[in-house]
C-alpha cells in the first residue's frame, strides 16, 4: 500500500490544459460506483494528501507572503462555489518558483507557482487554471487513476509520473531524467483523457463564475508563446504534456457565441498581487525601481504605482513608498491589500505606533484577517508586547493549525519572551508538519528537561512524545 501511495502521490502536478471538446456541456460527476470507492476512499485521499503536504513542506520552497496567500485562498474558495467539489476544505500551497505551473492533489490540496501570476495577464486567465485544477478534484481523477492502474498494471508508469511531480515541487533537475520515458507510457495517454474532462468542466465553471469566456483561450496563447520562446528547452510540463496545434482554436471555439456582457477579465487585487510577485522575483532591487519608474512614466496604472512603491521599500526608500501608497489609498480607501501594505511600510520604517493604529483600524473592518493579523503580531513583537503578539498567532492557529509559518512565528515570539518550553513545543509542531519527526522529538526532549516540577506540562509533552515515537516505529516497520 505504501508503495502504491508513493507511486501515485503527485500525479496531478502541472497545468497541462489540453484540447476542449465542443462547447459547454452539462457537468456531472462520473458514475464512479463501488469500484472507485474501493480503490481509494475519500478518507484515504485525505490521508494521502497529508503525506503529500509533508513532502512539499520538506522539499519545496514556499512563498511566505500572507497578502499573496490570502488573495489566492479567497479566489480558490470563490471559484469552488461554482465547482462540483463536495468537500470544500482546501489546503493552499504557494510554490516559490517563477515557472508557469499549478497542481491539484488528493485531500483538497491546490498548489500554485509564483510564475502562474507572472504569466497570466489578468485574473480571468489565472482563474482558468485554478478552475481546471478544481475540476480534477471534483471529478475524482486521483481515485479513478488508481483504479485504472490496478486494472491495467500501470504502477511503474505512475512511479515515473510521480518523479516528474517531485522534481517540479523540489526544484530537483535530477528527477527529470525519467521524462522521455513517460512520453511513451499508457498512463500519460490515459491522464490526458482526464485533462480533457478537466478542461471542459473547468471552462464551464469559469464562465459560471462570471469570467470572460475567452480567458482560458488567452491563457493557452500565453503557454504557446512560452513554448515558442523556450525553443529546445521548454518547461518540463510542456515536454510531458505538449500543446497540440488545435488547443487554442478549440478554446476560443468553445467561447464563441457565449454572452460576454457583464463578465470580467481582471481585478485590482490581481494586478497588485502580480506586481508584488514581480518585485519578489527581482534579485537586484535597484533594477526594480528603474523598471517600475519607467512603467509609471508610460502608464501610471494602479499596479505600476504599487510596484514602484514596493520597489522603493526594497531599497529602504520608505518616504517614497509611503507617498505612493497613500496616493493609491486615496483612490481606494478600503482596499485591504493597499492598506496592509501601508502597515508593513510603516512597520519596516520603524513607525510602530502609526503602524499599530492603522492595522487596528482595518482589523475592526475585517476582524481576524490573516495578513493584517500577522502584521499586527510582528508589530507587537517589535514593541516587546509578547503576550498580545502570541495571542494573535494562537487565534490564527485555531483555523490554520497546519500552517508551518504560523508555528515558526509563534516559536520566535516565545523565544523572545523567554518562554523556552513553549518555544521548543512550537518548534516541534513546526517540524511535525514538515514530516521531520526525529527533529520534533528532539525539541520535545529539550522542553521536557525544562519542565521540572510542572506535572501538567510534562505530562502533555510526554504524551506527545509517545505519539511521535509510535509514528517513527511504524514508518520503520517496527
Amino acid at each position: 500500500m505504501k508503495i502504491l501511495i508513493t507511486s501515485i502521490l503527485t500525479i496531478f502536478i502541472s497545468i497541462n490544459l489540453v484540447a476542449f471538446n465542443e462547447g459547454i456541456k452539462e457537468i456531472d460527476l462520473p458514475e464512479l460506483g463501488d469500484r472507485v470507492s474501493g480503490a481509494v476512499s475519500s478518507d484515504e485521499e485525505k490521508a494521502i494528501g497529508e503525506m503529500f503536504l509533508q513532502q512539499v513542506y520538506s522539499n519545496a520552497p514556499l512563498i511566505s507572503d500572507p497578502i499573496i496567500f490570502e488573495y489566492t485562498e479567497h479566489l480558490i474558495y470563490r471559484l469552488s462555489e461554482y465547482s462540483q467539489v463536495k468537500d470544500r476544505y482546501f489546503k493552499i500551497l504557494l510554490i516559490d518558483d517563477d515557472s508557469l505551473n499549478a497542481f491539484a492533489a488528493p485531500g483538497g490540496i491546490i498548489g500554485v507557482n509564483g510564475g502562474l501570476f507572472l504569466y497570466s495577464d489578468n485574473e480571468g486567465q489565472f482563474s482558468s487554471v485554478l478552475a481546471h485544477e478544481l475540476a480534477h478534484l471534483s471529478q475524482r481523477h486521483f481515485a479513478r487513476n488508481v483504479l485504472k492502474s490496478q486494472d491495467s498494471n500501470l504502477a511503474s508508469a505512475l512511479v515515473m509520473v510521480s518523479s516528474i511531480a517531485i522534481a517540479l515541487i523540489s526544484n530537483n533537475p535530477n528527477a527529470m531524467a525519467v521524462g522521455p520515458a513517460i512520453l511513451q507510457s499508457q498512463s500519460l495517454r490515459y491522464s490526458r483523457l482526464f485533462e480533457k474532462e478537466a478542461d471542459r468542466v473547468g471552462f464551464a465553471n469559469l464562465v459560471k463564475a462570471g469570467y470572460h469566456p475567452e480567458s482560458m483561450g488567452e491563457m493557452f496563447e500565453n503557454m504557446n508563446e512560452i513554448r515558442r520562446l523556450s525553443g529546445d528547452l521548454p518547461p518540463e510540463f510542456l515536454l510531458t504534456h505538449p500543446l497540440s496545434s488545435s488547443r487554442i482554436s478549440d478554446a476560443f471555439n468553445a467561447a464563441e457565441n457565449l454572452p460576454t456582457e457583464g463578465t470580467k477579465k481582471n481585478s485590482l487585487e490581481f494586478s497588485l498581487i502580480k506586481a508584488r510577485l514581480e518585485i519578489y522575483y527581482e534579485n537586484i532591487f535597484q533594477n526594480s525601481v528603474r523598471k517600475f519608474r519607467e512603467r509609471v512614466n508610460q502608464d501610471p496604472t494602479e499596479s505600476n504605482l504599487y510596484g514602484l512603491a514596493l520597489a522603493h521599500q526594497k531599497n529602504n526608500n520608505y518616504e517614497e513608498s509611503l507617498e505612493l501608497i497613500n496616493r493609491l489609498i486615496s483612490s481606494y480607501p478600503k482596499n485591504l491589500v493597499l492598506n496592509n501594505t501601508k502597515v508593513d511600510f510603516l512597520f519596516e520604517s520603524g513607525k510602530y505606533e502609526d503602524a499599530l493604529v492603522h492595522v487596528n483600524k482595518f482589523l475592526e473592518i475585517s476582524p481576524r484577517n490573516y495578513p493584517l493579523s500577522i502584521s499586527k503580531s510582528k508589530i507587537l513583537l517589535s514593541m516587546e508586547r509578547y503576550f498580545e503578539s502570541e495571542e494573535i498567532i494562537r487565534d490564527q492557529l485555531l483555523r490554520k493549525n497546519n500552517n508551518p509559518d504560523l508555528w515558526l512565528l509563534l516559536s520566535e515570539i516565545q523565544r523572545s519572551s523567554k518562554n523556552i518550553i513553549g518555544y521548543h513545543q512550537s518548534r516541534a509542531e513546526y517540524f511535525l508538519l514538515l514530516g521531520q519527526n526525529e527533529r520534533a522529538l528532539n525539541q520535545l526532549e529539550f522542553a521536557l528537561k525544562l519542565t521540572q516540577n510542572n506535572f501538567q506540562v510534562s505530562e502533555r509533552i510526554m504524551t506527545k512524545m509517545v505519539e511521535i515515537k509510535k509514528e517513527i516505529n511504524e514508518s520503520r516497520g517496527l
